[in-house]
């Protein structure tokens, strides 16, 4: 397994369909994951600090894994099948519990909890940026200081 860390979340264009842009902590890959809009709108809320009136489903999860006192220790990406990702949510001691990466990852963000990628997968999916394209990455970061969740709404 290898520790990511969240880019953040873009609309690929033309299809306007919402991305996750992880990165590899110690490497040079990245791993991107389409998503659907409402786990991009709950990713951006978290990354820009936006707190709403209400719990967000991820915000509920958060507190019912605190009132139990069995925390999130981890994120695992394991597979990829079918273009397909599939991850596990590392509860408490021991416990697994399959989700969808989207989900696991704003919910990782919430609590702080290391998301990991199985090398597999890494190498399956992974891209590495050639330097011509670093400045690629720059414009999707100053993107995301711009975007509004608001505007990944379907």
């Amino acid at each position: 397994m290898r520790e990511l860390s969240v880019v953040g979340v873009r609309v690929e264009l033309p299809s306007n369909q919402p991305i996750v842009l992880l990165r590899e902590v110690d490497g040079d890959r990245y791993l991107p994951i389409w998503i659907g809009a409402v786990e991009a709108t709950a990713i951006a809320y978290e990354q820009q600090g936006v707190k709403p009136a209400r719990p967000l489903t991820h915000d509920l999860m958060r507190d019912i894994l605190a009132a139990l006192q069995a925390p999130l220790r981890a994120v695992e990406i394991t597979e990829l099948k079918e273009n397909v990702f599939y991850a596990d949510l590392l509860i408490g001691d021991g416990l697994r519990v399959s989700a969808r990466p989207s989900d696991s990852i704003a919910l990782a963000l919430r609590v702080g909890a290391p998301i990991r990628c199985a090398d597999q997968v890494l190498t399956e999916a992974g891209i590495v940026i050639p330097d011509e394209q670093e400045d690629e990455v720059e414009k999707f970061r100053e993107f995301l200081e711009q975007v509004r969740p608001e505007d990944f709404a379907g």
